[in-house]
């Protein structure tokens, strides 16, 4: 797979220095944000959302650590990818967020365009309050019927290989929701590790993200789904489909300033998302004991923190417009 932008950057430094650092009609397909749907489940020390829980939509958790990496997971996409979007977008009148999480690219790109009137959809409740007068949340699954009265300028979604099933029908949803001429853009992992010269071989940080990816299969999930997104929206009707790469290091093992920053961000951000990402696939999917996983997460731990271990993962944004016609 051939990467762009900041492959070539890429190089191993084994040094140590260089260190630094309006209104939205509703759908009705979507739910209020009734008691239940507050009343989160509580598993394995963490919370999780309530809303469809037991179909198993999501495996990870929405609790306060949870929702602190995601903001900073959303500080590296912007570094990375330099904006909140890179379809090009004019003044979009209506803006559907999918996967919000905590709100804050809905909430950033509400201030951004005053224009627009954009809305977050997501299985928890954990947005803020306090938001522009422009931005709004509901609680809905992107998996279900859509049914909004009324279609949107731009749909965008990040992050969202480990929530949907069948991109190609989601795709398909929006294409169907969006006005004629509306861009849709989708950002994401390939959640597959990738390493520059094999020091990752025979690690357990290749054996946690193998059975990661193996685990979210058997939840129903592709990890490696966004390199099926350029095809898939040219499927569904696209036009115009545009698919960049970017390399993201997994530690600041890199050469570059810019490059260490960003490895140095994501390792905080998968030292800290690890057990959430890693718990209940494992206990539930590959049948390990909580005390078992605990005492594996020692060692992967020490891998992501080993700058001699060169691995980075393969970032993506891909972008495509509905014909006018």
């Amino acid at each position: 797979m051939v990467l762009t932008h900041r492959r070539e950057q890429i190089d191993n430094d084994s040094s140590d220095g260089d260190s630094s650092l309006g209104d939205m009609d509703r759908a009705s397909s979507s739910v209020s944000a009734t008691s239940s749907v507050f009343a989160f489940v509580e598993e394995f020390g963490r919370t999780y959302h309530a809303y469809k829980e037991g179909e198993g939509k999501y495996f990870m958790p929405n609790d306060i650590p949870e929702q602190e990496r995601l903001d900073l997971q959303h500080s590296i996409a912007l570094r990375l990818f330099g904006s909140l979007a890179l379809a090009p977008i004019k003044e979009p009148r209506r803006v559907l967020d999918i996967g919000t999480g905590t709100g804050i690219w809905a909430i950033e790109f509400a201030t951004e365009h005053p224009e627009s009137d954009v809305l977050g959809t997501d299985l928890s409740p954990i947005q803020p309050d306090y938001v522009p007068p422009n931005c709004h949340f509901e609680i809905d699954d992107v998996e279900d019927e859509w049914v909004f009265s009324t279609p949107f300028d731009f749909i965008h979604s990040r992050y969202m290989i480990g929530a949907i099933r069948d991109f190609s029908k989601t795709f398909a949803s929006c294409y169907a929701n969006l006005n004629p001429g509306g861009w849709i853009e989708f950002q994401d992992y390939y959640a597959e590790f990738q390493c520059v010269d094999g020091s990752m071989r025979g690690t357990a940080l290749e054996k946690w993200n193998n059975l990661l990816v193996e685990g979210m299969a058997k939840m129903g999930k592709n990890g490696r789904a966004v390199a099926k997104f350029k095809r898939q929206m040219v499927e569904a009707g696209f036009v115009d489909v545009v698919e960049t790469k970017f390399a993201l290091p997994g530690n600041p093992w890199a050469k570059g300033k810019e490059e260490k920053i960003l490895g140095t961000m994501q390792m905080t951000n998968i030292l800290d998302g690890l057990h959430g990402m890693t718990v209940q696939l494992f206990v539930k999917m590959h049948g390990w004991s909580v005390e078992e996983v605990e005492v594996f997460l020692v060692d992967v731990r020490r891998d992501l923190k080993d700058r001699n271990i060169h691995f980075y993962y393969i970032m993506m944004s891909v972008y495509g417009r509905k014909p006018e016609y």
